[in-house]
């Protein structure tokens, strides 16, 4: 008699190479194509800083996560390390504050995918694209992990080959006056408009808020080792070279854009300036290169927020926190009620952003930071309970130690701290603070009065 579904488990079909694009394709999204152009109309060339420093803290997260990741690979990964190391209530609050998160991350996600697509094809309404975008990336989920791995694959691929040849025509540029009659252009715009802190301190400590929030959404690493081949080996590997990708791909990438054109000159009312820095080039056909790029790079965030937030609900599910039919995965390995329950939830949010007002929308979105920052706090405290529960024996051969224990844990926590107190000093996006404690408090409420704090 064939097994029902709820007795399926999940698959280890995600590979080396998976793992290795998914890495490079977390760190490199919308932000980074669009958003930059915000960061550096604020900060200026200490945008580079603020991306460097915030990529450390991001890489000593990583690492934290890397080490119980390797030691216990399993779905739900840091919700269910927080549930097991620190309380019950933490692994609840989470699970269901990071589900929320790739939740707002899908629906905008999708929304950008109608915007971009109306660049194209102005005469279809916006919410077709988004809806199609989203069912289409639910369908895929739906099949099989490894599939999803394909997908994410290929998404990465092409915004890792977009990033070096326009890196690669920026040096160009830069280094030998490609487009430019031969006359190198050289790094003078970098430090001759106001210098390195045009914007002095402020427009600094402003650059790494936003610095921050792209880098959030890398901790998806973690969600995919208890569906990893050989997550021991797989996981340091894409974990590792975090750093090579941040240098290559934001410091890499800004550096040009900044050489090439002038930071005051970049406005922040929308626009990539990947696109500004081709037009003044002269080569206004990569408008629509980028435009299919920053597609990819929605639908590919899409993608892993229904595969997160699928993985989410099932680990929620499985510690009592969410309904007992979330449990139900397929004879291919996909949590399948789960995702079901994220992309029909994914398909209202998007219907109800049509009619709500433009700003709520951005509200929750803002909350993003917060809610981001939040559970990166709370990777690395449940790292340190964790520290905290192993005997020395379990310590002494840990196969993925974090470098500088436990001094790095502490400082990148001292630092994200004060990026949230950052958050709460500007009136722009203090909003998020309002939003995300909302969240948390609505959490908390919900956890006593259903009676989930008398089920451990």
């Amino acid at each position: 008699m064939p097994e029902s579904a709820s007795q399926h488990s999940l698959k280890r079909h995600l590979k080396a190479r998976h793992i290795r694009l998914m890495a490079l394709g977390s760190t490199i999204g919308v932000g980074l194509f669009l958003g930059s152009g915000s960061a550096i109309s604020y900060a200026g060339p200490s945008i580079l800083l603020g991306y460097i420093l915030a990529g450390l803290v991001a890489f000593v997260v990583l690492r934290a996560l890397g080490e119980m990741a390797v030691h216990q690979p399993v779905a739900g990964s840091f919700a269910q390390y927080a549930n097991d190391y620190v309380s019950p209530l933490m692994g609840y609050m989470v699970g269901w504050s990071y589900w929320f998160y790739w939740m707002i991350v899908g629906i905008a996600e999708v929304t950008a995918v109608g915007i971009y697509m109306g660049i194209w094809f102005p005469e279809y309404p916006q919410w077709i694209w988004a809806i199609s975008a989203l069912m289409m990336m639910g369908l895929l989920n739906f099949v099989a992990v490894k599939l999803f791995g394909e997908i994410e694959f290929w998404f990465a691929l092409i915004k890792v080959v977009a990033i070096v040849v326009m890196i690669a025509i920026g040096f160009s540029v830069i280094l030998f006056g490609f487009t430019n009659g031969g006359i190198p252009v050289g790094f003078d715009n970098i430090w001759k408009h106001g210098g390195f802190f045009p914007k002095g301190l402020e427009g600094f400590l402003i650059s790494i808020q936003m610095a921050m929030f792209a880098y959030i959404g890398i901790e998806m690493i973690g969600l995919s080792a208890g569906e990893t081949e050989s997550p021991e080996k797989t996981i340091p590997i894409a974990i590792n070279s975090l750093i090579i990708r941040i240098i290559i791909f934001y410091v890499g990438a800004l550096l040009v854009i900044l050489a090439i054109y002038p930071w005051n000159e970049i406005s922040h009312q929308g626009g990539s300036p990947f696109v500004a820095m081709f037009e003044r080039l002269g080569l206004r056909e990569a408008a629509g290169i980028v435009n299919f790029v920053v597609i990819t790079a929605a639908l590919s965030s899409c993608n892993a927020g229904i595969f997160s937030g699928g993985r989410l609900l099932l680990s929620l599910s499985k510690n009592g926190y969410a309904p007992q039919f979330l449990q139900k995965i397929s004879i291919s390995g996909v949590p399948k009620s789960a995702v079901f329950l994220t992309v029909l939830l994914s398909a209202i949010g998007t219907l109800l952003n049509y009619f709500v007002p433009e700003k709520a929308f951005l509200y929750l979105t803002s909350a993003l930071t917060l809610v981001g920052l939040c559970v990166w706090i709370a990777i690395l405290y449940t790292q340190i309970c964790f520290r905290k529960k192993l005997r020395d024996s379990e310590l002494q051969n840990l196969h993925f130690k974090c470098k500088f224990w436990p001094y790095s844990s502490y400082i990148a926590t001292v630092f994200i701290l004060l990026v949230i107190g950052l958050i709460s000093f500007y009136e722009e996006t203090r909003i998020g603070l309002y939003v995300g404690s909302t969240i948390f408090i609505s959490l908390i409420l919900f956890y006593y009065l259903l009676g989930l704090n008398k089920r451990n």
